[in-house]
């Protein structure tokens, strides 16, 4: 999942080509859709006022709205569209690794 985040994110990156470009964002979309449940799971037995538990939940809520995101009808938006999605899966899998979730 990391390794699919950082072809967007990496600070020297060409953007790839647009078909490229559209495996990538199905892919992170899937990685997003891991992730909820595994992130979910690990609040699980957290109070319900955790400051960690309260960031994990406000970033599903986050992921999900990007999911709900179209792919866009340029380039442009489209690699706009990939990087939010990079940037959900990056925070997810932080706050699963954070809150303990195995590796």
């Amino acid at each position: 999942m990391r390794a699919s985040v950082r072809r967007l994110l990496a600070a020297d990156i060409e953007p790839p080509a647009p078909d490229v470009l559209e495996t990538l964002a199905q892919t992170l979309r899937g990685h997003i859709n891991a992730l909820i449940p595994a992130v979910e799971a690990v609040t699980r037995g957290l109070p319900k006022n955790d400051v960690p538990r309260i960031c994990a939940m406000a970033c599903i809520g986050e992921a999900r709205m990007r999911l709900r995101m179209g792919d866009g009808d340029n380039d442009a938006v489209r690699l706009a569209v990939a990087v939010r999605l990079a940037r959900s899966v990056n925070a997810l899998a932080d706050h699963y690794e954070n809150l303990g979730g195995p590796r």
